[in-house]
């Protein structure tokens, strides 16, 4: 038996924003070849015409969900204001962990899209990326910031990159190492590339 949500009526911009938050609630456990237009219509209360009015297009509201699920990620891997420079990362290291775990068949689907020609969704994940990249280049509370060279610019991205590949690979196979090891690795291999330079 099929239950369907009734229909509301909302605000465009209050429609529009639960579009948004269903198609990323939908992304946590789905890859974006698999997230259903029709579902999600269905679970909105809404027509599938309707959900074209708003995003044009089913590829104009894939980019606006994967949009909406960067944002999150960036808001949510956010360093605590406060505390020592290894503190702050590790915790924003540990919200990224669990961001990706959470979240892994969209996470791992945008990863696969922007390395696959996808332009849009390489855009939001360059984005991303580089907005990531950066909170290491800000001052922080002591007013102590890592030294804004290319060098180190080129070291972080890399160690980026590579946080991304060994947290995607135990999100695979929890049993490669704990999570507190994980989380230890990322933590640690960042300040003793840059004490390389």
């Amino acid at each position: 038996m099929t239950v369907t949500t009734p229909r509301v009526r909302l605000s465009p911009e209050r429609r529009r924003e639960q579009l948004l938050a269903l198609g990323v609630q939908m992304l946590a456990t789905c890859s974006l070849e698999e997230l259903s237009i029709d579902r999600l219509a269905e679970a909105a209360g809404i027509s599938r015409g309707l959900l074209y009015h708003y995003f044009g297009g089913k590829q104009g509201f894939y980019e606006a969900v994967v949009q909406r699920a960067a944002d999150d990620l960036y808001a949510q891997t956010a360093p605590p204001a406060d505390g020592e420079q290894l503190e702050r990362l590790m915790a924003s290291i540990a919200a990224y962990v669990d961001y990706v775990a959470a979240n892994q068949a969209g996470y791992r689907s945008l990863v696969r899209a922007a390395a696959g020609g996808n332009e849009a969704l390489r855009a939001i994940y360059d984005a991303t990326f580089n907005a990531l990249c950066d909170r290491f280049f800000a001052e922080d509370p002591d007013g102590q910031m890592l030294p804004d060279t290319p060098a180190v610019r080129a070291l972080v991205r890399a160690w980026q990159a590579m946080a991304e590949d060994l947290t995607l690979t135990w999100c695979a196979d929890p049993e490669v190492m704990t999570r507190d090891d994980l989380l230890e690795v990322l933590v640690g291999s960042l300040p003793a590339m840059i004490d390389l330079l």
